[in-house]
């Protein structure tokens, strides 16, 4: 049996030979962890775009009670600490000389977090972006839909999905890649983008899914370009994947929800979808050498 204590390793499959019991027994919390291991396990580091890895796992007596993963450049993320715990681990990493671009956990933790490490490392910090994690209730779809019809993005539709998923990172805050064909290429392969199109088959908007990990599957991402919302097309979207993973056997579906966003939350809401827990992330926009204090 391993000490108590936090446990760091880079390898993937350790990892998830000593957590992935935890991570499983709560999908819907989980579902970061679940869904990006799973990437990294199906499609690698270097096609998940990771830099670099390190896993942790929080084992008492024998057991896992918290983990985290970082996929550089990507900020860490954590699975429910207590302020206490949330300390020890910043301490840690801080120790070890880690830097780190930020975090992303449920509010508590990431807070807790995110304040533990201005003080071990003379960081300053900023919040980013808080999420509301919702689950799926009983799908109800608008009334009257918009005209056209839903279809899964197909070979055609491969420099459609490129822009759009360019443009939606660029929205969200985040740095799109260079290249980002790996995306696409995958989804379409999966069939796991579904595109709204009006009657003359224009595509409008388009909402993905996560592969389906411990029976959740989570909506991500849904865009619609800024000239074409207002018209319901991310609605429709939305309820056709969150129909499908159903179909499928999911039994929870997922996604997040941008609390600055009140129309998308709204449209969450109306068409079934009910929050689970708040989550926030945090920017360390400037971090000098560590010094622990």
């Amino acid at each position: 049996m391993r000490p108590d204590g936090w446990h760091l390793t880079e390898d993937l499959d350790s990892f998830l030979a000593r957590a992935g019991d935890f991570l499983r027994s709560r999908p819907a919390l989980h579902t970061l962890p679940l869904t990006v291991t799973e990437a990294l396990r199906t499609r690698g580091a270097d096609e998940y775009g990771a830099e670099a890895l390190l896993f942790g796992s929080l084992e008492r007596a024998g057991k896992v009670r918290a983990a985290f993963f970082r996929t550089l450049p990507r900020r860490p993320c954590l699975t429910p600490l207590t302020p206490v715990e949330a300390d020890a681990l910043a301490l840690h990493l801080a120790d070890l000389g880690h830097r780190l671009p930020g975090v992303n956990a449920d509010h508590d933790t990431a807070t807790a977090f995110a304040e533990s490490w201005t003080r071990h490392t003379g960081a300053t910090l900023t919040l980013r972006q808080r999420e509301r994690l919702c689950r799926l209730g009983t799908l109800t779809p608008p009334a009257p839909p918009p005209e056209g019809r839903s279809r899964i993005a197909g070979e055609q539709d491969r420099e459609q999905l490129m822009l759009w998923h360019r443009e939606f990172v660029t929205a969200i805050g985040g740095t799109p890649t260079a290249d980002n064909s790996s995306w696409a290429d995958t989804r379409i392969a999966e069939g796991r983008v579904t595109l709204w199109e009006t009657p003359d088959g224009t595509p409008v908007s388009m909402a993905g899914v996560t592969p389906m990990v411990a029976g959740q599957v989570r909506v991500a991402p849904v865009y619609t370009p800024a000239r074409l919302r207002g018209r319901g097309y991310a609605g429709a979207a939305t309820v056709e994947v969150s129909r499908a993973a159903l179909a499928a056997g999911a039994a929870e579906v997922l996604l997040f929800a941008d609390l600055a966003n009140p129309t998308s939350n709204g449209l969450y809401q109306r068409i079934g979808y009910r929050p689970v827990t708040d989550f926030a992330v945090y920017d360390f926009l400037k971090n000098p050498e560590v010094r622990v204090l």
